[in-house]
């Protein structure tokens, strides 16, 4: 049986990736989390061979989550699972240490095969984004600028911003400044939507 974590904050699309997947005679759904670290805590208490993960979860996102899963259980293969098929969530996500990367409206039966894939070895990337993802590259941004970008989806000054990161406040301008650069944006406000769409932030 392939032991299987689901990881989703969406109460009703978690149920239906259960019940999808606990129709097959091979997979057991062995846990279930609303959040990053209610996956964690699961995947401590029932040792799944598989994780499905959402990007997009309160506290701890996907990402993160798989970052951390992997490093306590290298032996779990992740899957990261999302209605966001953005070519940046592509490369953070197998970073992380994710093995495949699906998303939600793809077929019930993609998905299945994707938990068979990965259990044995195998990678499995959703084909358009992947083509996307190659595209666009890992995107222009350093760590520290989609950080500073990132905070910055929740407004807040520069001094905020640079409480929140220990930085100077020029610093932060100066990172700020160069993402903005980067992306074309004509602020930093338009340079957090950009980089957020391309799944860099």
């Amino acid at each position: 049986m392939i032991r299987v974590l689901l990881a989703d904050d969406q109460a009703m699309v978690r149920g239906a990736l259960a019940t999808v997947l606990g129709l097959e005679p091979d997979i057991d759904v062995v846990a279930q989390a609303g959040t990053g670290d209610e996956a964690l805590e699961a995947a401590a208490r029932t040792a799944p061979d598989v994780a499905l993960l959402d990007v997009q979860m309160p506290g701890k996102d996907g990402l993160q989550t798989a970052a951390e899963l992997h490093r306590a259980r290298p032996a779990c293969r992740i899957i990261i699972c999302t209605t966001f098929g953005r070519p940046g969530y592509l490369a953070r996500a197998m970073t992380a240490g994710a093995v495949g990367f699906v998303v939600k409206d793809a077929p019930p039966e993609q998905l299945v095969e994707a938990v068979r894939r990965v259990h044995s070895g195998l990678r499995v990337v959703d084909p358009a984004l992947a083509a996307e993802s190659l595209a666009t590259g890992e995107g222009p941004l350093t760590g520290r600028e989609r950080e500073v970008l990132r905070l910055s989806l929740n407004g807040g000054t520069a001094a905020d911003l640079a409480a929140a990161l220990h930085l100077s406040e020029g610093t932060v301008r100066n990172h700020l400044s160069t993402a903005i650069g980067k992306l074309g944006a004509r602020n930093r406000a338009e340079a957090a939507r950009l980089a957020e769409e391309q799944g860099w932030i």
